[in-house]
Order: C-alpha cells, then structure tokens, then sequence
C-alpha cells in the first residue's frame, strides 16, 4: 500500500512540475509575442510578464490544491490529504513562475523582434527539453515526447503571436 501511495504521489509532483513549466512557456512567450507584435513598449511587455508570471503561478498553485483535495475527497468520500496537495500546489507555482522568466528573459537584454524571436526560441528549446525529461522519467521513448511537447507547445505559441499580429 505505501509503494501504491508513494507511487501516486510522485505522480501527482510529476504531473503538477510538467504543467506549470509547459503552462507557463506557452502562455507566458504567447502573451509576449502578442502583445510584442502588436507594437508594445519593452517597458510594457516586461510589466505584463512580471505581473502575469506572479498572478498565473500563484493561481496555479490554488487550483492545484483545490482541484487536488476535491479529487482525493471524491476518491475516498473523506477529507482530503493537505500535505499532498500543498506539496503539488508548491511545485506547480515555482515551475510555473521560473519557467516563465525563460521567455520573460530576452525581453530585458533586447528591443524588437529580435527579443520576441529569442523568446519563442528559447521556449521551443525549453518545451524540448522539458518533454525530453518527462519521457525519460517515465521511462516512455524520450525523443518522441520531446518532440511531442515542443511542437503541441510551437503551435500554441504560434496563435499567440498570431494573435498579437493580427491585433495590430
């Protein structure tokens, strides 16, 4: 029983890390190229990151607990654990905070296209790597979850800018 819950609960960390980072680079390096290609300001599109990053993580995190503590309350018709699902809600607000700086970054060091261009690159790498470990980690054909990630997360980034252009 307590392999079955230690087991679970690597899971739910697992899940809550791939999401807040994939979460994060998506919509954080779709935001900024939206709102970058419809003709921003740096200063602008560094303020809409920063507050983005803050606003998004921290409600990641609550939806993960609540989401977390409902679920284990519908499984077993009994409060749920907190302790599991602080430690899932705690994971998924810095994964989703940090991983946001990747294409939040380009932004302090470059004006232009050129930083939005670094962006999304940046956060293709990142959704990379990121499918690459999740793969490894569950021990599932690396290389194609890496790919996996990095083109569903290119798509998603791709609308965004989209958008912004679109906008302008």
């Amino acid at each position: 029983m307590r392999r079955k819950l230690d087991a679970l609960t690597m899971s739910i960390r697992m899940r809550n890390f791939v999401f807040g980072v994939e979460d994060s680079l998506v919509s954080t390096v779709g935001l900024l190229s939206g709102i970058a290609a419809a003709g921003a300001s740096k200063e602008s599109i560094i303020a809409t990151g920063m507050i983005l990053l803050s606003v998004e993580s921290f409600s990641m995190g609550a939806g993960s607990y609540l989401s977390e503590v409902s679920a284990e309350e519908y499984m077993h018709e009994q409060e749920g654990s907190n302790k599991r699902s602080i430690s899932g809600a705690a994971i998924i607000t810095v994964s989703y905070y940090l991983s946001g700086l990747i294409p939040l970054s380009p932004y302090f060091l470059a004006e232009g296209v050129i930083s939005m261009r670094i962006s999304i690159a940046l956060s293709i790498l990142a959704l990379f790597i990121l499918g690459y470990f999740s793969g490894w980690a569950s021990r599932v054909r690396p290389w194609q979850s890496a790919l996996r990630m990095a083109v569903v997360g290119g798509i998603a980034i791709f609308v965004g800018a989209m958008i912004g252009a679109l906008v302008r």
